[in-house]
C-alpha cells in the first residue's frame, strides 16, 4: 500500500482531508485517529504533525505527504516537491523597526528571528548573506522589542501584527508558500503516486476551471475562439438557427464574468457557466 503523510491540525489539515475527499479518497472521521486504510484504493493515511511530515518522507517511512512548501524547505529532509496543491497560501518576509529603511543588504552582521531557521539560513546561503539566526518557537514579532533578535523572518500576510509591534517589512519575499505533495528524493516514483498525483492534479484543475458554453453566430466565431480558446480547443457544434452554433470552452474561473461581458458585446447569447466536480487532461 502507498503510505502517505496528512497533517494532523493546523492551517493545512482541513484543507488537505477536503482536497483527498474529492480526489476518491477515504479520510478519518474522528480527529484522534492516527491511521486509516483505504483498501479500496490501496493507500495508507498517517496523521501526523506538520512540521515532521517532510522528514518521515525523505526518511522512506513514508512513499508521500501533503505539506506546506515552507515546512518542506525549512525541514532540509530528502524529499522534493511533485505538485503544487493551490491552498494554504503563505508569503514570507523580512522585516525591521518601521523607523528605519531597511534592504536585503543590512541584512549583513544581524541577528533576524525566526520560527523557520533552515528555510531562512537556506536563503542566506544561496544570497551570501552573513547574519546571524535566532530559532524561534513563536511570537516572532516581539523579540526585536525584547532585544533577541535585530530583524525577523516570518509569514506575513495583511501586515497588521507587525505594525502593532513597530515593525515594517523591507526586501523580496523569501519565499511564497503553498500546500505541496511530496515524495522522497529517488529516481523511482513509488508504486501508487501516480495516480494519486492525477487524482489531485485533477481536483485542482476542476476547483481553478469552469465550463463556459454560449452560442453565437459563425461569422463571430473566429473572434469568440480567441477569446475562449480552451485548455487545447473549444468545442464547436452546429445549430437548428441558421448561421449560428454553440461554443463550450474551459475557462479560469476567475476569469468568468470578464469573459461573459466580452461575449456578450461580441453578440454571443444563452452563455452559462457549469463547475467541474473532476477531470483528467
Amino acid at each position: 500500500m502507498l503510505k502517505i503523510a496528512i497533517p494532523n491540525k493546523g492551517s493545512l489539515a482541513d484543507s488537505s482531508i477536503a482536497i483527498l475527499k474529492e480526489a476518491g479518497y477515504r479520510q478519518r472521521t474522528d480527529s484522534r485517529d492516527l491511521v486509516l486504510v483505504d483498501s479500496e484504493n490501496n493507500v495508507e493515511f498517517y496523521y501526523l504533525r506538520p512540521r515532521d511530515i517532510a522528514l518521515y518522507v525523505g526518511s522512506g517511512e513514508l512513499e508521500a505527504g501533503i505539506t506546506g512548501r515552507d515546512l518542506l524547505i525549512d525541514s532540509g529532509a530528502a524529499a522534493v516537491e511533485v505538485l503544487a496543491l493551490d491552498f494554504g497560501g503563505s508569503t514570507f518576509r523580512f522585516a525591521g523597526p518601521a523607523t528605519e529603511k531597511l534592504s536585503l543588504s543590512d541584512l549583513n552582521g544581524k541577528r533576524v528571528a525566526t520560527a523557520y531557521p533552515g528555510l531562512v539560513a537556506d536563503f542566506f546561503e544561496k544570497n551570501s548573506i552573513k547574519a546571524e539566526v535566532v530559532r524561534l518557537d513563536g511570537a516572532v514579532e516581539s523579540s526585536v522589542r525584547l532585544g533577541v533578535a535585530d530583524l525577523i523572518a516570518d509569514v506575513v500576510s495583511t501586515g497588521n501584527t507587525l505594525r502593532q509591534a513597530g515593525l515594517a517589512i523591507f526586501g523580496d519575499p523569501i519565499l511564497v508558500s503553498e500546500a505541496v505533495l511530496i515524495t522522497r528524493s529517488s529516481t523511482n516514483m513509488p508504486q501508487g503516486l501516480e495516480i494519486l498525483q492525477r487524482r489531485l492534479q485533477g481536483v485542482v484543475t476542476a476547483r481553478q476551471y469552469v465550463l463556459l458554453d454560449y452560442d453565437i453566430p459563425k461569422a463571430s466565431v473566429e473572434k469568440a475562439c480567441a477569446i475562449t480558446p480552451g485548455l487545447e480547443s473549444p468545442t464547436i457544434s452546429p445549430l437548428q438557427k441558421e448561421d449560428w452554433v454553440a461554443v463550450r470552452a474551459m475557462v479560469l474561473r476567475k476569469d468568468t464574468n470578464r469573459l461573459m461581458d466580452e461575449l456578450w458585446a461580441l453578440g454571443a447569447r444563452g452563455i452559462l457557466v457549469t463547475d467541474i466536480h473532476a477531470c483528467r487532461l
